[in-house]
């Protein structure tokens, strides 16, 4: 459990930036995927240790990192699930999802889901330029495969020594193929400038 709290209005404004600026990467992300239906809604917010990040994934999970270089100062991490990482793969190299395979991850599949998160993200910037009325951009991400064991891999994707994290639970459902979710990450610090930015806006 974090040491700090998050007010309910707090909460509720992370809610929409995270709701609006997912809408756009669900657009994006449907563009990749020969326009199957994307959703990415619904987002749950919890205070967490970032000691417990992983705790709801078993085996392996990609982790996709994004630094802001422009307009807000930090980064964030992006949790998915190894089979719906393989079916977005799947469908960006030309199939239809269902040719999933067992074993690792292989280097063009996570070269897909990079080249489908750098657009996500990338989308998601453009709305957070919008909400927060100033150029927000992005570097292009980094994606990892890693163990769920492998916490110290996952520590050192953050340049903030903050224990205290705010996790952003998504539904993320693909046509018919994928009802899952996933999971964003930052740093409470990163969460209250955004909130602080969004709230000086709509004064």
């Amino acid at each position: 459990m974090a040491d700090l709290s998050l007010t309910k209005e707090q909460q509720d404004t992370l809610g929409e930036i995270a709701n609006i600026s997912m809408g756009s990467s669900a657009t994006s992300l449907s563009a990749l995927l020969n326009n199957l239906k994307v959703d990415i809604t619904t987002p749950k917010i919890d205070l967490i240790r970032r000691s417990e990040s992983l705790d709801d994934y078993h085996n392996v999970c990609v982790l996709v990192h994004i630094n802001y270089v422009k307009g807000l100062s930090g980064s964030n991490v992006l949790i998915l699930k190894e089979r719906d990482v393989k079916i977005i793969a799947d469908i960006m190299m030309g199939g239809d999802g269902t040719n999933i395979t067992e074993g690792e991850i292989g280097e063009l599949q996570l070269s897909a889901v990079s080249e489908a998160m750098n657009q996500m993200m990338g989308s998601a910037a453009s709305s957070m330029s919008q909400l927060l009325n100033r150029v927000v951009d992005i570097s292009p991400p980094k994606t990892d495969n890693i163990d769920v064991e492998s916490v110290k891999i996952f520590e050192r994707l953050f340049d903030s020594p903050e224990r205290d994290f705010v996790k952003i639970t998504f539904k993320l459902k693909i046509g018919t193929i994928v009802d899952s979710v996933m999971v964003q990450l930052y740093p409470v610090s990163f969460a209250l400038d955004m909130v602080s930015l969004f709230e000086r806006k709509e004064n």
